[in-house]
């Protein structure tokens, strides 16, 4: 897990270099969810621990990775998201405002390479048949819930250098059924 504070994280990027000397996609799909509760009472501990893996990784992983997708034809970086971001939810407030702090860095970053042929998107599964989902709802069916691979298509379609969006803030829905083209 590239969580620490030091910058191993550029050393990463590094080996990728010299072994494939780009990266044509980047997607950062890692998240906790702190234990659930009022906002007053979760641990210093579990309230770091969300910002260090939703948001700070992400970040160095921009850090290690964006001279590899600037060295790209096409170089894509997605960053997987979630609805809690974008509202408020009582007991939820770690894993929101990590959320929210990774689509603000997101959109941000897609802002300042826009001049360049990478593209960033944010990409909200919704609700997801995930270890972290069970933990959060024990007892929701199982059916109610998508499977993690009926995401492929549509995160796929944002990875294609055909896809000319960028900082957009999309839902899984969404981009299993958009053209790939969408800007």
């Amino acid at each position: 897990m590239i969580t620490e504070s030091d910058d191993r994280d550029l050393l990463n990027g590094f080996e990728i270099f010299e072994r494939f000397k780009k990266l044509d996609v980047l997607v950062a799909n890692a998240a906790v969810a702190a234990p659930l509760g009022p906002v007053s009472q979760i641990s210093p501990k579990n309230w770091h621990e969300s910002i260090m893996l939703n948001m700070t990784a992400q970040w160095r992983l921009i850090r290690s990775f964006e001279p590899l997708l600037k060295v790209s034809d096409a170089g894509r970086a997605i960053f997987v998201t979630s609805g809690v971001s974008r509202r408020a939810v009582a007991y939820w407030s770690a894993y929101a405002a990590s959320k929210a702090a990774l689509d603000m860095l997101a959109t941000t970053y897609a802002a300042e390479v826009a001049h360049t042929a990478v593209r960033v998107n944010l990409y909200n599964p919704g609700p997801m048949r995930t270890r972290m989902r069970a933990q959060a709802f024990p007892g929701e069916p199982e059916e109610q819930q998508v499977p993690p691979e009926a995401h492929g298509e549509g995160l796929v379609r944002l990875a294609m250098p055909s896809c000319t969006m960028t900082g957009q803030w999309v839902a899984g829905d969404e981009a299993l059924a958009a053209p790939a083209s969408r800007s």
